[in-house]
């Protein structure tokens, strides 16, 4: 199976960039497409030209400014996630808002990153998203998982919550207490002492039994439910 996140693989990621800043969008495209894994196929400045894009181009990864005129990227997300769901949807925002940050969570996006990621990080976020990872900006998650610890937003019911516990296998649930720790799916199965597509087969089946779209969700529930701690933030 072709792994669209190794650089030896003769297809790479495919990626849509939507910000009205033209500079800034301009110069992250220069960088993307030096990687010899990562294709930008597409630019927009506005969430509704990002969301016709995004129909027409049928990129892999969507990498979307929040604020933004004629259409937010919150607005033209929501959109592409329940009208395109083969893609992956990343924020990529100047804003650390726990407010937002927790909304555009439930709404089910694949990664929130700040823009003053170095480059390197900006690929290596890429490359963990195409890989079925939830890349979130390492300073972002131990506030919202703490956040969501405390109550600040739930993805499923109690009763849905507690009714999808039991059937989690004891494995599934090994691998999400790493998951909630921020641990990619190589560090899980060396961690576990298993292959990466059986980390990422834990995980799509624990995601399925719990009702959740993306991993961020499932750390959520069990930091929520008592499982894991979420990582320090200092």
């Amino acid at each position: 199976m072709t792994n669209a996140a190794d650089p030896t693989t003769a297809r790479p990621t495919r990626v849509l960039l939507v910000d009205d800043t033209a500079l800034f969008r301009r110069a992250i495209a220069t960088l993307v497409d030096a990687q010899p894994d990562l294709e930008v196929v597409g630019q927009a400045d506005n969430g509704l030209e990002g969301v016709e894009q995004a129909r027409r181009l049928q990129p892999d990864l969507v990498v979307m400014d929040m604020e933004m005129p004629v259409m937010t990227g919150i607005e033209a997300a929501k959109v592409i996630l329940e009208q395109l769901p083969g893609i992956k949807v990343i924020m990529l925002t100047v804003c650390d808002d726990d407010e937002r940050l927790l909304g555009a969570i439930r709404m089910g996006v694949h990664g929130y990153l700040l823009k003053d990621l170095h480059p390197e990080e900006l690929f290596a976020m890429l490359r963990s998203a195409a890989r079925d990872e939830t890349p979130v900006s390492p300073q972002l998650v131990g506030r919202l998982l703490a956040e969501l610890r405390g109550g600040g937003a739930r993805h499923t019911s109690p009763a849905t919550a507690q009714a999808a516990e039991p059937q989690l296998s004891q494995r599934e649930m090994d691998t999400l207490k790493l998951v909630a720790r921020g641990m990619s799916n190589r560090e899980i199965g060396r961690a576990l002492s298993i292959t990466e597509g059986t980390v990422k087969n834990h995980v799509h089946n624990a995601l399925h039994k719990l009702g959740l779209d993306t991993r961020i969700q499932a750390a959520a529930y069990m930091v929520r439910s008592g499982y894991a701690e979420p990582p320090r933030t200092d």
